[in-house]
């Protein structure tokens, strides 16, 4: 369990820093996405690096 949780949480993490970073016009890839310099999609991308940050300190504290 717990390396489950580790593996949603990384990919949740990076996940959400992509969108981030997107969002912020950091991270102009792929140049077609709709994502990129939207605003909003910093505020989504911290909530799901928050929740992959959550999912590794979970899978910490099963161990």
């Amino acid at each position: 369990m717990s390396l489950i949780l580790r593996a949603f949480g990384i990919a949740a993490l990076l996940m959400g820093l992509l969108w981030m970073g997107q969002g912020a016009g950091l991270i102009m890839w792929p140049a077609s996405s709709f994502m990129l310099e939207q605003k909003v999609w910093i505020l989504w991308g911290g909530v799901l690096a928050a929740a992959g940050a959550g999912l590794l300190i979970l899978a910490q504290r099963r161990r």
